[in-house]
């Protein structure tokens, strides 16, 4: 006879295995999310709604695939840096603009607006392997062009964008001038022991000690933490102590981990920061905290802002 523990063992068994199996087959359906409940895929406004001058960019990806990005400017002059953002896995570039538009404003810069594939305008289907290849492709569009300063390119990611942004920068060492995080999980397993608990067991994440299946059936790691320590230049790391999404502690792992081998490494903490607000709540500090960073490792290029002498003595 079978008796009553061993069917208990036997139920909770089935679970995990039936949520192992359901989280290995609906990972990428999990891990992004182009079209929010209710929404459909296409913008729901353009930087014109909100008086932004724009360019619409059109590029190809490694492997083919065709990608839509704005290309914003604060004036058609600007000498400022240029943001290269990559956002959160859930919508699309419309959904940021508003935060986009005081970007602009507070550190008078340029900002480039990726969609991923399979968000937006662009085509195909998300992946880690396809959205490394889009943002190498938006790095490269904005190194060849020749009406900015090709020097001050920062990347800048949130939650999924800053795995994306991670990436970029280690593989980028000379393109890449400086990075900003915010908000950043430090990688797809560890995630999904937080939304999953009675799956901990079974994810290798950070500080697992379980036998680690999952990690063979995952095709979306965007393992942050394995990442972070590679990278050369400058890091600023932007935490929401309320974050209700991604652990704090993940943040604080991050930069640890960073700061072990470079030591321009800045963590800012906003004790009222969510997942999606901390620009909000985080008030001037938070921006005034962006600009100072930018200042101190991203400075200005004299030599191609001073005046040329022939047009001195032309004048």
């Amino acid at each position: 006879m079978v008796s009553y523990g061993n069917l208990l063992l036997y139920g909770v068994g089935g679970i995990v295995v039936a949520g192992m199996a359901l989280l290995v087959a609906l990972q990428e359906k999990l891990v992004y999310v182009p079209v929010l409940p209710g929404l459909t895929k296409s913008y729901s406004i353009t930087p014109a709604r909100l008086n932004l001058g724009y360019e619409d960019v059109w590029l190809r990806s490694s492997d083919g695939v065709r990608l839509h990005a704005w290309f914003i400017k604060l004036f058609p002059n600007c000498t400022g840096p240029t943001i290269l953002f990559f956002q959160e896995n859930a919508g699309n570039i419309a959904h940021r603009l508003e935060m986009i538009r005081i970007m602009l404003q507070k550190l008078q810069c340029n900002v480039f607006m990726l969609s991923y594939r399979g968000y937006g305008a662009s085509d195909g289907y998300p992946s880690q392997l396809g959205i490394t290849r889009d943002a190498q492709a938006a790095l490269d569009h904005l190194t060849q062009r020749t009406d900015i300063d090709t020097s001050r390119i920062v990347v800048f990611g949130r939650s999924l964008g800053g795995a994306v942004g991670a990436v970029l920068t280690k593989n980028n060492p000379d393109k890449v001038a400086a990075l900003i995080l915010e908000n950043t999980f430090t990688s797809i397993l560890d995630m999904a022991g937080v939304l999953l608990p009675f799956l901990k067991w079974f994810i290798g994440g950070s500080g697992s000690k379980g036998p680690k299946v999952l990690n063979f059936f995952v095709r979306s790691p965007w393992s942050t933490i394995d990442i972070i320590g590679q990278i050369k230049q400058p890091v600023l790391f932007l935490s929401g102590l309320q974050d209700e999404m991604v652990p704090p502690s993940h943040m604080q792992m991050l930069y640890a981990k960073a700061a072990t081998r470079n030591r321009r490494c800045t963590f800012v903490e906003f004790p009222t920061g969510m997942h999606m607000d901390t620009w909000l709540s985080g008030g001037d500090r938070y921006w005034r905290s962006i600009q100072l960073f930018l200042e101190q490792n991203v400075p200005e290029n004299m030599e191609r802002t001073a005046p040329n002498e022939n047009d001195s003595e032309a004048m």
